[in-house]
């Protein structure tokens, strides 16, 4: 029986870790550099902000299942993260000093790659040394962890960013190495694996989930995509929201999605503890309620009220009504995310935990490939109006609620 430890379920958190600070970077200033350093128009910035995840669609989901079966005597998840990390530490922190476009985006290129080669394996680990029962707690913490790594991003990475565009970007190479360095040494993987008399590949499992009479599964990864779709719309552009919209300096759009990140942290334990205690389809249920009513309210608000400043704070900076906003978006998101991949695996044996981490990742990528395409067009075709990404959102928390409602699998197994 697998044993629950709390200090390693943290160490192992460190991969998390990088992962966030990467692309909390990179969804912060990237665009801010397509739009003022290379002129591009908001479509063609969505698009941009897509094709990482354009990639990933194609390498997470196989790479998944190739976890699941690859046998090595450091085991099956650390060699892609021993490649893909520092592969995509280099990739980054070269990002910043291109100053054509095709260089820039071979740079990026080879971040997105290598980052989509190495992050389901590092998130499959928490499954593989944490029991079922346990799992939403455990996502809690590698969540958590996460969530620090946004915050170093968003709030430290803003500071940076007036000193020097670059640091943010060299600083971020930096922690991914040190967090893969961290996971190797102190995380151990089972000497043994549970295996099924047939593992089926990703295209096998694919259409055994569209063919399952018990739509449980089908109607959660559903849901997922909706919820990621009105997620991922309004991070591609937040930055360029926050200055263009809002009329706040430059670095300031990465702070205000710091105070995001800073309630999601907190709230990323206590999340993992609410959907042990209610179930995890009512907690998301629950966070995608309020997060799609946060932001209509934010469509709603004009701007000269949601950057009103409210009082000041260490870190944090200005707290505007904005800022009040972007938390609550922050406990809700927690309520959602926390709890979602456990969800996912405990549709099916621990044989298969890779595959379906697998099939996670690609509905969430399928719709971090809509959502900025679709709000980028929203701007254009609106005369560059930022504020409508705040429209396109709920309606999809919508879409995935209602998906939710008919899920009926997924909740925690017995110990």
């Amino acid at each position: 029986m697998q044993k629950f430890n709390y200090g390693k379920i943290f160490l192992l958190g460190f991969g998390f870790f990088g992962v966030s600070v990467i692309w909390g970077v990179y969804n912060a200033f990237v665009p801010i550099f397509l739009a003022q350093k290379f002129n591009l128009e908001p479509a063609l910035i969505g698009f941009f902000m897509t094709l990482d995840n354009i990639a990933a669609l194609f390498i997470q989901p196989p790479v998944g299942a190739w976890s699941d079966r690859l046998r090595t005597p450091i085991g099956r998840r650390m060699p892609f993260i021993l490649i893909g990390a520092p592969v995509g530490a280099l990739a980054f922190g070269l990002i910043p000093l291109a100053a054509v476009l095709p260089l820039f985006v071979a740079c990026t290129s080879t971040l997105l790659l290598s980052m989509a080669l190495w992050r389901t394996p590092v998130v499959a680990l928490m499954p593989d040394i944490t029991p079922s029962h346990l799992r939403s707690q455990a996502n809690g913490i590698i969540n958590f962890m996460g969530g620090i790594g946004a915050i170093i991003a968003f709030l430290v990475g803003s500071q940076l960013y007036k000193a020097n565009p670059a640091f943010p970007f060299w600083t971020g190479s930096a922690l991914v190495i040190l967090s893969a360095i961290l996971v190797f040494i102190f995380i151990k993987e089972p000497k043994e694996y549970e295996t099924s008399e047939a593992q089926p590949d990703m295209l096998e499992s694919l259409r055994a989930l569209l063919s399952d009479k018990e739509k449980s599964p089908i109607r959660l990864f559903l849901a997922i995509f909706f919820w990621f779709v009105g997620y991922n719309a309004i991070e591609a552009f937040f930055t360029l929201y926050a200055i263009n919209q809002l009329g706040l300096p430059e670095a300031d759009g990465a702070r205000l999605l710091g105070h995001l990140s800073l309630i999601f942290v907190l709230f990323a334990l206590p999340a993992g503890l609410i959907g042990a205690r209610l179930g995890r389809k009512a907690t998301i249920g629950l966070g995608v309620t309020v997060l799609g009513s946060m932001i209509l309210a934010l469509y709603m608000i004009p701007a000269a009220t949601l950057t009103t400043v409210l009082a000041k704070a260490p870190v944090l900076g200005d707290i505007l009504i904005i800022s009040i906003f972007l938390m609550v978006c922050g406990a809700a998101w927690a309520l959602i995310n926390i709890n979602s991949l456990p969800m996912v695996v405990d549709l099916v044996d621990n044989a298969r935990i890779g595959t379906y981490t697998g099939l996670y990742y690609l509905f969430s990528t399928l719709a971090a490939i809509a959502g900025p395409n679709l709000n980028g067009w929203v701007i254009q075709l609106s005369g560059n109006n930022y504020n409508n990404i705040m429209l396109v959102a709920p309606l999809f928390m919508a879409a995935a609620l209602v998906m939710m409602l008919g899920v009926k699998r997924g909740e925690a197994k017995t110990a």
